[in-house]
């Protein structure tokens, strides 16, 4: 029969035979006579109250109301007996278990998408084969952290890819930046205890083999939010989930009582541990961050922070909105910078990036821990760069990962290795914190194009080269025409064609645009898509309601970032407005800074 259910079948009663003839339209679809129909005439039954008819058919279907259930109505009502009747917890479990690979027969060909090394190591064929057996190497992916009823302590929660898991067992716990054959992100320790979660309950077990999910005891001490645990020395990472959305929205907090400080700083830091998605930091002014994805994603992470992680109110500033500053064309002039001692120099150029580029270092597909002859071909192929450049790379920043590059392009520089290190310091500087309004930066690549370096060790230290090689990072971009990026929201709207107007007119009040529009078939609803800008998106969603009579429904999610109309030298230019006002709210000095304050003359 359930073969029957889906299209132009018919169920003839009277002659209790199927058929595709619909008898000029007397007979009903299966599915509609079957399905639709009885879930329908439930509904209208329980919202009309026909108590009668109402406990008739959930006798037929097998549903038994007990206690005060007995006494719902409306919304109520319809919810318990769907519930009961047709529980969704159930159907997606069966579907997973009736259409998902098993991970023995997923992780063959998923390996290769999971592990980060060689796929021809142990640790690798251990993950294809999904070994279980004694003595395979194991391999865990840590996801996320789950907080106990242990004040402060987190449950590491995560699946295990390859061999057993077990309390008591010496592994090495990998952060998501370690490199192979360095000290730094890794531990080696042993598992305090093993547990199975079920739903809010867990069971401790002594070991658990691969192919299942489980969560460790004492782990959270040393991974942030999450990470790899192996056994094996030459073991690489599980690469890092890569999340679609950006924390776009950030608000300070502060407590309501100042007392009350240790406990906001140790529930941020709770907050950042228990949501992936969530970033929680400390400005230089001491102000306290929290930046989330959106303005409803930040409301629930302040309500998790005061009622769960601290237990008492804080004050809370209005949510502001995070730019990015790029350079939108080549540096006009090689700059030059000075180290304080006027012993060392460093010429660089500045260029931007491609948007492509920017996404694939996004998503993690250009990487930065992958071997340079694989990254320079990758790029050489994908985005049209030079070979002998592309296996230069110094650096991605900021953090070691984002989508802006150091290049080394100079020929037969005595001591360069030397300074290497304070060089990517001072990148990494430069690109958290850029000239315009200490915002990120995105999209700008530094060229190295000469050095000049004392030839005593003593004066060319880190406390020389990495101020100079921020200040002529700042003086080429600010050479490169600086702009400004603002993060865009892509708004799905569902709303009645004869509202379509209003949410038009709202729409452009706040800058944004529809750029697709869809009739559901068989509806009056419309489906919009549209780009809207974050910094305009605060009370959007109130508004748009306001103006369509509540008829509209929109769900806004991080989409890209798009460059700001003007420069930010033009006082008219909404690039300049939007500089200023960051920079007054971030208490740095007035007006946009100028070429020749980081600029050096020879």
């Amino acid at each position: 029969m359930m073969t029957k259910l889906w299209g132009d079948w018919f169920f003839d009663s009277a002659r209790s035979v199927w058929t595709t003839a619909d008898k000029g339209g007397q007979l009903e679809r299966a599915f509609c006579q079957f399905i639709a129909t009885p879930i329908t005439t439930l509904f209208e039954a329980i919202m009309s109250e026909k108590h009668g008819k109402v406990k008739k058919m959930l006798k037929a279907i097998g549903v038994e109301l007990k206690g005060e259930e007995k006494e719902y109505t409306g919304k109520q009502l319809l919810k318990r007996v769907m519930q009961k009747w047709l529980p969704a917890g159930d159907t997606v479990l069966e579907m997973i278990v009736l259409h998902l690979p098993s991970p023995a027969k997923a992780q063959q060909y998923r390996v290769d998408t999971l592990y980060d090394g060689p796929l021809d190591d142990k640790t690798a064929q251990a993950i294809r084969t999904c070994d279980t057996r004694d003595g395979a190497p194991m391999c865990m992916y840590i996801s996320k952290m789950v907080p106990t009823s242990d004040k402060g302590r987190f449950y590491a929660f995560g699946r295990v890819f390859a061999g057993k898991i077990a309390t008591g067992q010496k592994v090495r716990i990998m952060g998501p930046n370690y490199v192979p054959g360095k000290k730094t992100e890794l531990w080696i320790k042993n598992i305090q205890r093993t547990v199975i979660m079920m739903g809010k309950y867990t069971e401790q077990v002594a070991d658990v083999p691969a192919g299942n999910t489980c969560a460790l005891v004492g782990v959270d001490q040393y991974l942030l939010k999450s990470g790899t645990i192996c056994t094996e020395e030459d073991a690489h990472t599980i690469k890092t989930m890569k999340f679609s959305v950006s924390p776009v929205v950030r608000c300070a907090v502060e407590p309501k009582n100042s007392a009350d400080l240790p406990k906001l700083v140790e529930g941020m830091k709770r907050l950042a541990k228990s949501d992936p998605m969530v970033l929680c930091y400390t400005e230089e002014s001491g102000e306290h961050i929290i930046a989330a994805s959106g303005e409803l994603h930040l409301e629930i992470c302040l309500q998790d922070l005061q009622q769960d992680f601290m237990g008492t109110e804080v004050k809370v500033s209005d949510p502001v909105v995070s730019f990015r500053e790029t350079c939108t064309a080549k540096s006009n002039q090689t700059c030059l910078a000075k180290s304080a001692n006027k012993h060392n120099r460093l010429f660089v150029e500045a260029e931007p990036l491609s948007a492509e580029l920017c996404t694939a270092i996004d998503d993690g597909d250009v990487r930065a821990g992958t071997e340079a002859k694989i990254l320079a071909r990758q790029l050489a192929d994908d985005f049209g760069w030079d070979v002998t450049e592309a296996r230069k790379i110094w650096a991605f920043g900021p953090e070691g990962t984002g989508p802006n590059l150091f290049v080394d392009t100079t020929k037969g520089v005595n001591y360069l290795l030397e300074i290497k290190e304070s060089v990517v310091g001072g990148f990494a500087w430069a690109t958290q914190n850029g000239p315009l309004c200490e915002e990120q930066m995105r999209g700008t690549r530094y060229n190295l194009m000469d050095v000049v370096l004392h030839a005593d060790a003593i004066h060319r230290g880190m406390g020389q080269i990495m101020p100079t090689a921020r200040r002529v990072c700042f003086s080429s971009m600010l050479a490169g025409e600086p702009g400004l990026l603002e993060p865009v929201y892509l708004a799905n709207i569902s709303v009645p064609q004869d509202a379509m107007g209003n949410v038009y007119g709202v729409l452009t009040r706040r800058r944004g645009h529809v750029f697709t529009e869809e009739q559901r078939p068989g509806t009056p609803m419309m489906t919009l898509l549209a780009y809207l800008p974050v910094l305009e998106s605060f009370g959007f969603t109130a508004d748009l309601r306001s103006n369509t009579g509540g008829k509209a429904f929109p769900q806004c999610s991080f989409d890209h970032w798009e460059a700001m109309s003007g420069s930010p030298y033009d006082s008219n230019s909404k690039t300049s407005e939007t500089v200023i006002n960051v920079r007054k709210r971030k208490g740095l000095a007035d007006g946009v800074p100028e070429l020749s304050k980081y600029l050096d003359k020879l």
